[in-house]
C-alpha cells in the first residue's frame, strides 16, 4: 500500500489555492501525515519591463516575502487546529516551478498539491506554466486540485494501461480512498480499432477482436489487483473507444471526484514526452481532481 507520510501544498492566497490547501489537509489527516505549507514569492526581476537596480528589486522580493510570511504562518495556524495536524511552513524567493520541486526535494514529500488555477503566476492558467513545468520535473506524485475540499474523496478512478505504473496508480489510489468507492477502469479500444472499423478488413471480425482484448484485459486487471493489498475490493470496469474520451466519460457518468492517471505508460496510449498524451487530455478536459503517478525508475 502507497505510504503518504509527507505532503507538500503550494499556496498564493488565491481561492484556487485555498481548495489546494483544504485538500492537502485532508489528506495529511486521513494519512496521519505531516503537512508542508509553501508559498513561494516570485521575483520582481521575472517581470518583463522592470529596470529598477538589483538592490531596490532584492528588497521589494524581501518585503514581499515577509508580508507572505505573516499570511502563512496565521494560514499554518489554522489548518494545524481546524485539522489537528502538523503544518511546517516555509517560504521561497524564485520560480514557483522550480522551488516547488526543490522543497519537495528537502522535505521528502510522498505527494505534492497544486490548485488548478492561482493568481501572480503561481497557478496561472487552467493547466498554467508553473504546473506543466512543475509536472515535467516532478519525481513524485502530483495532485491538481479543482473541486472544492468539503471532506476525504467519495469516488475514485484509477485509469490504467497494464504497464508497469498501473501498480503504483491502484495503490495510491487506495491509499486515497479511505472508505470511499474506488473502481479500475481499463480502456480496449484504440486508435487500432477505429481504423479497422473504417478500413472493413477483409476477414476480421472486428467485434471478436474487440472480445479477445476485453478477455486478456479481465485476465490482465485480476493479476494487477491481485497485487495490489486491497485491491480486490475495488470495482472494475472495460471501456471500448479511445482512451482520453473514455476515461473523461466514466467520470462523469459516474460523478468520480478524482481520476488517477500515469504520466508515461504504453498500449493505452498513456505515453508521451513528459506529461502523456491521455493524461495531458484528460487533465485539461474534466471538471475534478487529478493525481499524476510518475512511475519509479527501475534499480
Amino acid at each position: 500500500m502507497s505510504s503518504i507520510q509527507r505532503v507538500l501544498v503550494a499556496t498564493d492566497f488565491s481561492p484556487a489555492s485555498e481548495r489546494a490547501v483544504r485538500r492537502a489537509a485532508h489528506i495529511a489527516q486521513q494519512q496521519h501525515a505531516v503537512l508542508h505549507l509553501l508559498h513561494v514569492v516570485r521575483p520582481l526581476d521575472l517581470y518583463p519591463g522592470i529596470t529598477l537596480d538589483a538592490e531596490t528589486l532584492g528588497r521589494h522580493d524581501l518585503a514581499l516575502q515577509e508580508a507572505g510570511k505573516t499570511r502563512l504562518d496565521d494560514k499554518a495556524d489554522e489548518i494545524a487546529s481546524t485539522f489537528g495536524i502538523r503544518v511546517e511552513a516555509a517560504s521561497r524567493i524564485g520560480r514557483p516551478h522550480n522551488e516547488i520541486a526543490e522543497h519537495a526535494m528537502a522535505t521528502g514529500a510522498d505527494l505534492v498539491v497544486v490548485g488548478a488555477r492561482g493568481e501572480n503566476s503561481l497557478l496561472d492558467l487552467l493547466l498554467g506554466s508553473t504546473t506543466s513545468r512543475l509536472v515535467r520535473v516532478a519525481a513524485y506524485p502530483v495532485l491538481l486540485v479543482r473541486k472544492p475540499a468539503d471532506g476525504p474523496y467519495r469516488k475514485i478512478l484509477a485509469a490504467v494501461d497494464f504497464s508497469p505504473v498501473s501498480v503504483e496508480l491502484v495503490q495510491h489510489a487506495l491509499a486515497l480512498a479511505g472508505g470511499a468507492q474506488m473502481d479500475v477502469l481499463h480502456v480496449l479500444g484504440s486508435e487500432v480499432e477505429r481504423h479497422l472499423r473504417k478500413a472493413k478488413v477483409a476477414g476480421l471480425d472486428v467485434n471478436a477482436w474487440l472480445d479477445g482484448r476485453r478477455t486478456e484485459a479481465a485476465r490482465q486487471m485480476d493479476a494487477l489487483l491481485a497485487s495490489v493489498e486491497g485491491g480486490a475490493a475495488a470495482g472494475r470496469r472495460f471501456l471500448p473507444g479511445l482512451a482520453s474520451a473514455a476515461i473523461c466519460q466514466d467520470i462523469e457518468t459516474n460523478d468520480a471526484d478524482l481520476v488517477v492517471l500515469g504520466r508515461h505508460g504504453y498500449g493505452g496510449g498513456l505515453q508521451d514526452w513528459m506529461l502523456g498524451s491521455v493524461s495531458k487530455d484528460v487533465a485539461f478536459a474534466t471538471a475534478c481532481d487529478v493525481l499524476l503517478i510518475h512511475p519509479e525508475k527501475p534499480a
